[in-house]
């Protein structure tokens, strides 16, 4: 998992970004490694943009509170949510890089509260496209802790997401980390027993959005979540119709405490970040897929030119 070549660790000033696992057991080991992270970036004149769940929060707020270094930020809107989490980065990081200043983040996502095993191979996922999304820049260092008594079954799938390794307050080469091979998915669930299914094709919008509606208020879901995911479920289906060959397949079921819309269609999104950053004004594509990830409550993408594209939309229902 990890190399035998060890290196102290440098300012990220000029190295682009950097991506690095912090594994750790307990509250003594994360305050240890986030707590000297911190430090390092301060005796270096770097801001440090921290967002973790809000009981980490908590621990280093006591040890080292707020002040114009150390920035922490509200994650409850982002933190179950993947596909939102790489533009509030975006976001947190734009005033420190914006001023030319050197800026670290650590950030931990929810592990010990995952609402599905989808949810965390999204957020799996989501580490993985960090590398992708700012490869171009800005340059900046996020330290990503992750406590192993939690998800120690999982920490070789993550250090494939980590180009480097945070132990003893040095970095470590992974190993296991390839930026050149693909996300190794998991197998989608097999959707559950009965499901509803609908082929659509141009000019069927409309009763798929009733099909949807159908199926919705059986379980429970109207109003303001019923229209998003009217409108969610339009964009992902008129992107079938427009790019995956003139037509697609629709599926839902209910499974646990979520409905499920899946759509299948035999085109190819060859930009896994598509729909991952806020659309420019002149963008041309990437709009629908944005706007499901803001609309639902899990959105999971799978793509191949030899398998199609499927997309899933999670929304809550109330029963």
């Amino acid at each position: 998992m990890i190399s035998s070549e060890t290196r102290t660790t440098p300012s990220p000033s000029g190295e682009g970004y950097r991506h690095e696992l912090y594994p750790y057991q307990g509250s003594e080991e994360f305050l240890s490694g986030t707590l000297g992270f911190i430090r390092e970036a301060r005796d270096g004149g770097e801001a440090v943009v921290v967002a973790v769940p809000e009981e980490k929060a908590a621990l280093l707020r006591a040890e080292m509170p707020e002040d114009d270094t150390v920035r922490y930020v509200e994650t409850s809107a982002v933190a179950h949510h993947p596909g939102r989490l790489i533009e509030a980065w975006q976001e947190w990081i734009k005033a420190h890089t914006a001023e030319g200043r050197p800026v670290r983040g650590i950030g931990e996502s929810p592990w010990s509260e995952v609402r599905s095993p989808a949810e965390a191979e999204e957020l799996r996922y989501h580490e993985w496209l960090l590398n992708k999304a700012f490869a171009a820049g800005p340059a900046w260092w996020l330290l990503c802790p992750y406590d192993t008594a939690v998800e120690g079954a999982e920490l070789e799938r993550m250090s494939r997401c980590h180009p480097t390794i945070r132990a003893a307050g040095r970095s470590e080469t992974s190993e296991t980390y390839d930026a050149q091979a693909p996300f190794d998915f998991s197998p989608l669930s097999h959707p559950c027993s009965p499901y509803d299914e609908f082929a659509y094709s141009r000019g069927d919008l409309p009763a798929l959005r009733e099909k949807i509606s159908s199926c919705a208020e059986q379980l429970g879901l109207e109003g303001a979540r019923l229209r998003e995911l009217h409108l969610a479920a339009t964009e992902v289906a008129a992107n079938s119709i427009r790019h995956g060959g003139g037509q697609g397949v629709l599926r839902m079921w209910r499974h646990e405490h979520r409905l499920v819309c899946e759509f299948r269609d035999a085109g190819y999104i060859e930009d896994p970040l598509v729909g991952r950053s806020r659309p420019t004004r002149t963008q041309v594509g990437g709009r629908g897929l944005w706007l499901a990830h803001q609309l639902c409550d899990l959105v999971e993408v799978r793509s191949t030119p030899d398998e199609g594209t499927t997309i899933r939309l999670h929304t809550g229902v109330t029963h």
